[in-house]
């Protein structure tokens, strides 16, 4: 079976194209997207992920700010930012990064967001929205993963869609957008977990397997129907002492096993990871278009 690669790259890159073109238009009106990241501590992998977001917000001509926060900041010191972020006339969009020091409650975070601001789409209101169809803002790699399929022109209606993984950032919201009524979605869709019986023999009914469960080549080739579709969520450093580096990313799922098997399939890098900052720069540019509507 020839196997179709899906490149997060080639995908982030023409939705980039549209979101420049919306953001020219946001500033003739003048309007400049804002969007600030709130890092609290120095978590070496959030400093890395902070440092591509406001890279990206360069690239687009957006306006982007960092706020760098001790890792021993109160919760009442955390909060009074997020209020004053609410109030920002020129932030649009913001999100604080997880995961956050253990001494904070993330859900109060999570919930003293502005949900009009909130770009990681995070908040129980905008999750409310996505569960029940309404317009409002989309985590971003599940958003990532659905216009990955459309892109690729991956007919998703009446397909059987299984989401390996039940994570509020993942696997829940993945499942609820697939089992929506409209593009890139109208599924049936199965989600299979650490405590699923039999979770094989549910992977391998699948048309379109989505994998984000945090184990390492997880998914080997027995695990997958011929000529499915497999998205791999997953990002997993491994020791290869045959690397430069001692190590090397792998996904949830063994590609080497599996990709022989398949239609179409996401590398691990180069498939889902790009799509990540993209979406969250859609969901930035919306915020700034909302707020501009509201005016």
């Amino acid at each position: 079976m020839v196997c179709r690669l899906i490149s997060g790259p080639e995908v982030s890159e023409e939705i980039y194209g549209e979101l420049r073109t919306r953001i020219e238009k946001l500033k003739s009106e003048g309007f400049v997207p804002g969007l600030a990241v709130v890092l609290v501590g120095e978590d070496p992998a959030s400093q890395v992920y902070v440092r591509m977001k406001g890279k990206k917000c360069e690239e687009l001509g957006m306006h982007s700010e960092t706020i760098v926060m001790p890792a021993d900041i109160t919760e009442e010191e955390l909060l009074k930012k997020i209020d004053d972020l609410n109030k920002d006339a020129s932030i649009h969009g913001f999100l604080v990064q997880l995961p956050l020091p253990k001494h904070i409650d993330e859900d109060k975070v999570i919930e003293a967001i502005d949900p009009m601001k909130d770009v990681d789409g995070f908040h129980p209101v905008n999750v409310g929205r996505m569960l029940i169809g309404k317009p409002g803002f989309l985590p971003a790699t599940p958003a990532g993963v659905q216009q990955m399929l459309i892109r690729s022109g991956i007919e998703t209606a009446g397909k059987h869609v299984v989401v390996v993984g039940r994570s509020n950032i993942v696997g829940k919201p993945m499942a609820a957008l697939m089992i929506q009524r409209g593009l890139g979605a109208d599924s049936t869709v199965s989600i299979v977990h650490s405590k699923t019986a039999n979770l094989a023999e549910i992977t391998k009914q699948a048309d379109i397997l989505i994998v984000a469960i945090g184990k390492p080549r997880f998914i080997t080739g027995d695990m997958v129907k011929d000529g499915a579709v497999v998205i791999d969520v997953g990002t997993n450093r491994i020791d290869d002492p045959t690397h430069p580096k001692g190590s090397r990313l792998v996904g949830d799922v063994d590609f080497e096993n599996v990709k022989d098997k398949t239609a179409a399939i996401t590398p691990v890098p180069g498939g889902v990871g790009p799509m990540t900052i993209c979406m969250l720069m859609a969901n930035a540019v919306q915020a700034a278009e909302n707020f501009k509507n509201l005016l």
